[in-house]
């Protein structure tokens, strides 16, 4: 999926948009990646000296990918809505995010009651588990 597909896809703009490509993406996953470069602004105030991503922003770029991943359910049936973030269950983080590593996302769609939208999500680095944790979005006026 192209930048401008993604752009369309969700509201998320620079410098907040925390997903790089998609990499794959069927009804029900997706597979985003993201590089954090260690020029962004957060780097000089957390842990300065030894740059980490902060957690929060992984569980962000994660729900991102979700968002992008639901954005077909929006344009379809709710016309003008987009998916926000209504509940995170479940977070552990295993691994410390250093600049310049890929982040693999992953986000799936476990269930769907009405407008609301229960997903698993895992980000992981040369294949270990940085983070795993359960969300919930529904559909908001855009």
């Amino acid at each position: 999926m192209s930048r401008e597909e993604i752009l369309k896809a969700i509201p998320h703009r620079d410098p907040f948009l925390l997903i790089d490509e998609i990499v794959e993406q069927d009804e029900s996953h997706i597979v985003c990646t993201k590089t954090f470069s260690g020029k962004e602004d957060f780097f000089a105030g957390h842990y300065p000296g030894t740059p980490l991503v902060p957690g929060v922003l992984l569980c962000e770029a994660a729900m991102q990918a979700g968002a992008v991943l639901l954005s077909r359910f929006m344009a379809a049936e709710a016309e003008g809505k987009v998916p926000v973030a209504t509940r995170m269950n479940d977070v552990k983080f295993r691994r410390m995010i250093k600049p310049g590593e890929i982040l693999r996302l992953e986000a799936e769609l476990v269930e769907r009651v009405s407008t609301a939208f229960f997903l698993k999500a895992k980000v992981t680095v040369d294949g270990k588990v940085a983070a795993r944790f359960e969300f919930a979005c529904t559909a908001a006026d855009r």
